[in-house]
């Protein structure tokens, strides 16, 4: 049996969990030959490069551009047009990869990202594979551009994603609420007193995780400043090297910094709380390992459509800035039983078993 797993690399989350079905599947599935493709490896050059660099440019030097162009589209009015427009340029600048899945013509295709759920539903519905498509949506709420018809199947990270997909027109048998696929590193069981005597932690304080994207942007340093008197704090700068060194020489004592890093899974671990973006990918992780996310710097849209979700959960909080996070991480210090509590509703909403599940799925 042959499956193709598919993902664009516009964002990290898609690519992340596109790599934990893969990752699965070869490790636990030797009757399923895997391959994972990356669109955009197989789209026109230039496509190739505007989806890459435009969405990062876009998210973090011009948010209001990106609001803009996500509510056009999500706007129901301007569907049509809208979406005729969409399908036009992606039908033009990924031939070559409709013609490798067409020569292909896999068993199962799972695609982590709208672009190549759109263009392997159209070539199933133009009976020009017969593989059997199925979308795992990378977040809680849904843009349109997610629903394609000729798609088998739809993966919902949760039963209120479900509830957007029906009301959008999907049938309740093309949907499985199965969650967001996490790599099974985040399912191990850790020895938290181990892990925090090698980070040199006290066993004892209150400890706060800071992880806002792989590239290590928005207000991190702000953030350090404000909370380095009222808990332990943790702060993996990824990519950025100048953040790196800035905060190294602050030399705070309850200051943890890290770089780009694999075992982002360890500092969860020994964390109470985690400071992030509210990505689809980094809630799923965040919930598998039990912890409540403190939401900042949302990216218009498709995160601040998460905060919504996880909201009706009451899960998740939201800062509009570093002051409002001192507040959230003294009044959850300081009010242990709340954050039990919450630790209880995260129980019924996470799904640790999603990788496997979603794999299971394909037969």
């Amino acid at each position: 049996m042959k499956v193709i797993i598919v993902y664009a690399s516009a964002g990290a989350g898609h690519k992340t969990a596109a790599e934990a079905i893969y990752n699965y599947l070869k490790e636990y599935r030797r009757d399923i030959q895997a391959e994972l493709v990356d669109i955009l490896d197989k789209s026109d050059n230039f496509f190739k490069a505007s989806y890459r660099w435009g969405y990062f440019v876009l998210i973090n030097y011009a948010p209001a551009l990106w609001a803009l162009s996500f509510w056009i589209t999500y706007c129901r009015f301007l569907r049509p047009l809208t979406r005729a427009l969409a399908s036009f340029l992606n039908s033009l600048n990924t031939y070559e990869f409709a013609k490798f899945l067409a020569d292909e013509n896999p068993d199962c295709i799972i695609s982590t990202h709208f672009l190549s759920s759109e263009i392997s539903a159209r070539l199933k519905k133009k009976q020009k594979i017969s593989s059997k498509v199925i979308t795992a949506i990378t977040d809680f709420g849904v843009h349109p551009f997610w629903l394609a018809a000729g798609t088998d199947l739809y993966i919902a990270a949760s039963d209120f994603t479900k509830e957007i997909l029906i009301k959008e027109g999907i049938e309740d048998k093309a949907i499985k609420v199965l969650g967001i696929p996490v790599n099974t590193k985040f399912l191990q069981v850790f020895d938290k007193p181990k892990l925090q005597d090698r980070f040199n932690l006290d066993r004892n304080k209150f400890t706060v995780l800071v992880a806002i994207g792989s590239f290590g942007l928005g207000p991190i340093e702000q953030i350090t400043d404000t909370l380095q008197e009222e808990a332990q704090v943790l702060v993996v700068c990824a990519k950025n090297k100048k953040l790196f060194e800035a905060l190294k020489r602050k030399n705070y004592p309850s200051l943890r910094v890290f770089g780009f890093i694999d075992n982002i899974q360890e500092l969860m671990a020994v964390s109470d709380v985690i400071i992030t973006k509210p990505g689809g990918l980094s809630i799923a992780e965040s919930l598998v390992m039990g912890l409540l996310p403190v939401f900042i710097v949302p990216i218009p849209g498709q995160e601040t459509e998460n905060i919504k979700v996880l909201a009706k959960y009451g899960l998740g909080l939201q800062a509009k800035d570093v002051s409002q996070i001192k507040e959230h991480i003294i009044y959850l210090r300081g009010h242990p039983d709340k954050l039990k509590d919450i630790k209880v509703a995260i129980e019924k909403v996470k799904k640790p078993s999603a990788v496997k599940d979603i794999c299971d799925a394909i037969c």
